[in-house]
């Protein structure tokens, strides 16, 4: 049995092995990123702190500190874990058969039903401290684990990700051989209350 690490992958290797096809749009991607989601007055109060920290710090700061000051702030503000129901789960292991090769790894984040251990993802999330030339590729890490996603959630609907290099964050779906990846949306300007409503957005979707 073939085992691949996502950690490992590449867009260019994911497309070999699988037979995917990156296509420039997709109905599923366009319906998450360009719904109308009303951020609250707080929200955007918290936003423009992280927003201020980020633009200060983001040339300095190594992963966990982009990690702990930005992301995760974002992550809680939008609240994916006051439910049972589902949650944002952190560098948990999982994996699973994609055709006849085994993938595994340990995502950065992923949103998924479940209470205490993630039971179906619905989500994936890859994230980079490096602006220019990252270790491996993130979005093919990132891609990864969302094929195996889809799998387990036996190809009934859209899987979603997102990736982000510094102050850069790129969004993704999946479904069935083709996958979709959005232009990138840069922290350090307004983009930072698109990523925001799409993040929100995505809470709805789940």
């Amino acid at each position: 049995m073939t085992k691949l690490n996502f950690g490992d992958c590449t867009l260019t290797k994911l497309d070999k092995l699988f037979g995917l096809d990156e296509v420039l749009e997709s109905k599923a991607l366009t319906a998450w990123i360009d719904q109308d989601i009303t951020i609250t007055d707080f929200e955007e109060k918290v936003l423009k702190q992280l927003q201020t920290q980020l633009i200060m710090n983001i040339k300095h700061w190594n992963e966990a500190e982009l990690l702990q000051h930005v992301i995760a702030p974002m992550f809680f503000l939008v609240d994916f874990s006051s439910t049972k129901q589902f949650s944002f789960f952190a560098e948990r292991r999982f994996g699973g058969m994609v055709e006849d090769i085994m993938l595994s790894g340990d995502p950065d984040g992923m949103i998924a039903s479940g209470f205490r251990e993630p039971e179906k993802p619905y989500f994936c999330f890859q994230e980079y401290k490096k602006e220019k030339y990252p270790d491996g590729d993130p979005a093919g890490q990132c891609l990864a684990p969302m094929l195996v996603a889809q799998e387990i959630n036996e190809h009934k609907h859209p899987i979603y990700g997102c990736y982000v290099i510094g102050r850069n964050w790129f969004f993704m779906t999946l479904q069935g051989k083709e996958y979709c990846i959005s232009n990138g949306y840069m922290a350090t300007r307004d983009d930072i209350f698109d990523i925001f409503r799409i993040l929100k957005t995505l809470k709805q979707i789940v």
